[in-house]
Formats: C-alpha cells, structure tokens, sequence
C-alpha cells in the first residue's frame, strides 16, 4: 500500500469523524442527515459534469451501492434513535474491517498476508471497545442487532464501491455518479422522515451541507484509494475516524470516561500498524 493511498484514507477517516461530529451535536439529527445527503448529490453533480461517464461494467455497482446506501440511511436513523451514537456506532463501524477483508477474499481474489490479518482484527477489536460497555448493560436488543446490521451494511456497500471503481475506467468518473444516485435514493427517505416536521434552522442547513460535502468528500477519497490498496486495508485505515470521533469528543465535547477511550485507541493504532507493516 501506497503512502499516498495511506494519506488519502486518513484523510478520509478526519474528515469521516468531523461530520459524525456535527449529527452527534446537533439538535435536529434527522434534519442533519437530509441535509448532508443533499450535500452528496450537489457534490456528484459537480464531480460527474466534469469527467466522462464510467464505463458501462460499472453501472451494475453504481445501482447495487445505491440500493445499498438507501438501507444505510434507513439502519443509520434507527441507530440514532434507539440509542447513544457514541456507543452504537463504533460495534457497526468496528464489524466493517473483517467483512470487507473477508468479503474481498471471496470475491475480489485478495488474500490478506497473516500479519495484516493479526491488525485488522486488532483493530477491529479497538474499535468495538469504544462502544463501552454496551454488551452489559440492560440495553434493548434491538439497539445493538441495529447497529450490527448497520455493520453489515456499510461492509457491503463498501466491497461494491472498491470492486465497481475498479473497473469504471475513470475513478472519479463512478465517485460523482454513485453520489448523484444515493443522494436522491437518501433525501426521498429522509423526506418521508422529516414529513411534517418543524422549519429547519438555518443553522441546522448550513451544518448539515457542511457535514454533506465533509462526508462526500471523506468518502470519495476512500473510493479512490480503493483503486490503489487491498480493499480490506483500506477499510481498516478508513475506520481510524471512530478513534478521531473518540479524541474530539474527549477534548472538544468532554466525553467520559476517557481512559477506556485513550486504550481503545492505542488498541486500534497498534492495529493499522500491523496491517500496514503486514501489506507492505
């Protein structure tokens, strides 16, 4: 792996953290979340008036990460509402590096060396720590069989995207079109979502297409890198955001307990570093 393709994805991952940032301390998440899907189709429409369309092999992936991403919204909203951000997301974010890694084994023909399986797994393993201890709580099981799903989901979408850009011809070419098609796919959910609802602030519109163009933008750099790195080391480099979403929260938003948060990081670290040292 590249230390372009390496600097793009933690890129990727501050970028990724900042926006999970903004939906974690808004007042109007749901409102948040239309928006920075709208964010994503203004982003595609300016990407992809500005390269030739993707070749004709890609669009098969273009619409299955499409129809994909219509369930992320859908799991992603449930999530929020039936429990903490803070301890939901890192079990969904922390499922993704070994699916995809295992997704990409069986149908994209890549085998991880042991050492980068040792850190993917390591790293894995650090990021479901930052969920807490959600495991022993008396939470609705729901909530977790929620963001497990969600897991499963931003895996799949994830193995779509690095196998579809691949054979696009132009990478930025499938990036701008998949944001074209999932922002319409996202704001009809939202919509039905938000049907009815009180008037958005206009604070709460400039955050959320400011969270739009950070996401859209976290996310087509992980796509490009998809086109350079195993599609497993990528996704492993690309779940680091949770760490960064954990040090903004302790510093920025003064969340606790920060000591868990600080070794779960470690953890995760010391994980990309065997991958890493693993892919070379």
């Amino acid at each position: 792996m590249s230390n372009a393709a390496i600097g793009l994805v933690l890129l990727a991952a501050v970028m990724h953290a900042s926006w999970n940032a903004l939906v974690k301390t808004s007042g109007d998440r749901l409102a948040i979340l239309g928006l920075i899907a709208g964010g994503h189709m203004l982003l595609g429409i300016a990407i992809a008036t500005r390269f030739p369309v993707p070749a004709v092999e890609s669009w098969p992936y273009i619409a299955a990460s499409t129809v994909i991403h219509f369930g992320y919204y859908f799991l992603l909203y449930h999530s929020y509402r039936l429990g903490d951000l803070s301890h939901v997301y890192p079990i969904a974010r922390g499922m993704s590096p070994v699916l995809v890694a295992l997704g990409a084994q069986v149908f994209a023909g890549e085998t991880l060396p042991l050492l980068a399986w040792a850190g993917v797994l390591t790293a894995s393993i650090g990021i479901f720590m930052l969920s807490g201890n959600v495991f022993r709580r008396a939470v609705p099981p729901l909530m977790v069989l929620t963001a497990m799903a969600t897991g499963v989901i931003i895996a799949s979408y994830s193995l779509v995207d690095g196998m579809g850009v691949r054979v696009a011809g132009v990478a930025m070419a499938y990036i701008g079109w998949l944001f074209v098609f999932e922002g319409i796919a996202a704001l009809f959910i939202l919509g039905k979502i938000l049907h009815g609802r009180r008037r958005v602030s206009g604070r709460v519109i400039w955050l959320g297409l400011l969270g739009g163009f950070l996401s859209g933008g976290a996310y087509g750099l992980v796509i490009y890198a998809k086109a350079l790195a195993p599609l497993g080391v990528v996704s492993t480099l690309r779940e680091t955001s949770v760490v960064f979403a954990a040090l903004i929260g302790i510093v920025l938003m003064g969340e606790r307990p920060w000591r868990l948060r600080i070794v779960a990081s470690v953890i995760v670290a010391g994980g990309v570093i065997l991958m890493t040292v693993g892919s070379i």
